[in-house]
């Protein structure tokens, strides 16, 4: 599968396992692929309602059937007729801010309670006065509790007072990955004027650039060139520059120059608010006794009580099943199984491994012996061996080797953890980015 088309065909049988025909044909007869950007897929419909629709009811259906053909999450954008002409006539600096997401995402829509408060305040602060308020803005958290949201508000609010302003958006593994093919293609200078010629950065998931030397060198002189020209910087995080193990001295200096902001998950009294918004937009209209029941259930995600409105959704128009007890348990069952009970899957960890060493996650499952993929592959087994409970057997199986030659390669690192501190942090790092995908 290489095209945009080829990877949409291979989506829609995998759809019919979950919808029904009737449901395909009203919604994705005439869906049609753009293009397949690193690890997003954008597509879009002719008819600007149903793309709002395959928007607010099915994203998380289409990342579930992306993530089974990939082993890996795939973001998926949706656009309107309007949104996919402006896209297909522009660059790909300039499409960032397409694909910023709909308005669905900006203060007004960005629910406040007591965990979120200063962080909210920041970014207001930020939108009304950038370059001038906090520089940088760092805001960090778990993940689903509302980072993104508060980045793509404070785009949305800067491109309304500032129309003049130029903007870019970025995640963190992406700067690492246009920088590689930058220097292998000998553009660097048009990769550095693409980044520093901005009137905002907003960087998602700055954390992936940890540990990558010439990633960091680069961002290093990016944001000193912005910073000195007054720039407006905003990052998050999972974690505060403190806590990433193989950032560079000198960047977690920088990162903590303006503000840091940490989100907390949300309180009970903010859950029921976010669920009451969130069923007004999705045009629900949920019992109180059923917002408590979620609320009550679902303490730590904000994407986990949109995720069990959309299931009720799914339930109600597909199954025609009442809004009731029963029927919540049964969208949520999923979501509220207690924190000890959840096990990354070594598909994520190799996803992970993988996206820190800058690898294709199929090259750790292949026999290459080139050193840098030996010690990927190596690493992603101890750390598959130290978080999941699979057997070396059914390791050297997901692997495609021996289970001798699995256990030899987790004592290998065992081994060198020893006296290796830096090989101690990385594996640190790791996990951590592994941990903020499993909630």
């Amino acid at each position: 599968m290489n095209s945009a088309a080829d990877i949409w065909a291979s989506v829609v049988p995998l759809l019919k396992h979950e919808l029904t025909d009737t449901a395909i044909s009203t919604w994705f007869v005439g869906v049609r692929a753009l293009e397949m950007d690193g690890n997003r897929l954008v597509i879009t419909h002719p008819e600007a309602f149903k793309a709002n629709i395959i928007r607010t009811r099915y994203l998380d259906l289409l990342k579930k059937t992306l993530y089974e053909l990939f082993a890996a999450d795939i973001d998926i954008i949706v656009l309107t007729p309007e949104e996919a002409a402006k896209y297909q006539s522009r660059g790909p600096a300039e499409n960032a801010n397409i694909l910023m997401g709909s308005e669905e995402y900006t203060f007004d829509r960005f629910v406040v309670g007591n965990s979120n408060k200063f962080a909210y305040n920041a970014a207001r602060a930020v939108a009304d006065a950038p370059g001038k308020s906090y520089n940088p803005l760092f805001l960090y958290g778990e993940s689903g509790l509302g980072k993104t949201h508060l980045l793509y508000a404070i785009f949305h609010a800067i491109q309304r007072s500032h129309p003049e302003f130029e903007i870019i958006y970025i995640k963190g593994d992406e700067f690492t990955n246009e920088l590689n093919e930058a220097i292998r293609l000998h553009s660097t200078d048009a990769f550095r004027q693409k980044y520093r010629d901005k009137d905002l950065l907003l960087v998602d998931d700055i954390q992936f650039i940890a540990g990558k030397d010439a990633t960091q060198e680069e961002f290093f002189n990016t944001f000193n060139n912005l910073y000195e020209a007054g720039k407006q910087i905003v990052l998050t995080s999972d974690r505060p520059p403190s806590e990433m193990n193989r950032l560079e001295d000198r960047l977690r200096t920088r990162f903590e120059w303006g503000l840091m902001a940490d989100i907390q998950p949300p309180d009970y009294e903010t859950r029921c608010a976010i669920i009451k918004d969130k069923a007004i937009l999705l045009g629900l209209n949920m019992p109180p006794d059923i917002i408590e029941y979620i609320a009550h259930n679902i303490t730590s995600n904000v994407r986990q009580l949109e995720g069990s409105l959309k299931k009720l959704m799914a339930y109600r128009d597909l199954l025609g099943d009442d809004l009731d007890d029963v029927t919540a348990s049964r969208a949520i069952r999923e979501l509220i199984q207690s924190a000890d009970e959840l096990t990354p899957s070594a598909e994520i960890i190799l996803d992970e491994t993988a996206k820190f060493y800058g690898l294709d996650a199929k090259v750790l499952l292949g026999s290459s012996r080139k050193a840098n993929i030996v010690l990927a592959r190596q690493v992603s087994m101890f750390i598959v061996r130290s978080m999941t409970n699979m057997s070396l057997p059914e390791m050297g199986k997901f692997y495609g080797m021996h289970h001798t030659t699995v256990m030899h390669s987790v004592e290998k690192i065992e081994t060198a953890l020893k006296t290796d501190k830096g090989l101690s942090d990385i594996i640190k790092d790791i996990k951590a980015n592994i941990n903020s995908r499993t909630y």
